[in-house]
């Protein structure tokens, strides 16, 4: 992941990766979701989204929803998952999704 501006919460023993995408909407509130990402050698990743967006009036409200709803899906890994805050990454590009 050395050029995708990443910041994983999680790796996966199969190399991959959780991830959370931050946004900032039209109306001022702020939106995550999950993502598990597949960072290739030449730095391609192929993209699945694991949670729809979650929305919040802070940009850490929604970082923190993220992280709570990453604890349910994977609760076994909670002393690996990192906590917010989060690095700000937009998401993939909507042509990166598989």
């Amino acid at each position: 992941m050395s050029r995708i501006n990443l910041d994983p919460l999680l790796t996966f023993p199969d190399g991959s990766h959780l991830v959370v995408s931050t946004q900032c909407l039209k109306e001022g509130d702020f939106s995550c979701a999950l993502y598990r990402v597949l960072v290739k050698a030449d730095d391609g990743a192929a993209f699945q989204i694991i949670s729809n967006h979650l929305a919040a009036t802070t940009c850490l409200i929604a970082q923190e929803h993220a992280y709570s709803y990453a604890l349910r899906l994977y609760p076994s890994a909670g002393a690996q998952l990192k906590k917010p805050p989060y690095l700000i990454w937009p998401g993939p590009r909507s042509t990166s999704l598989q």
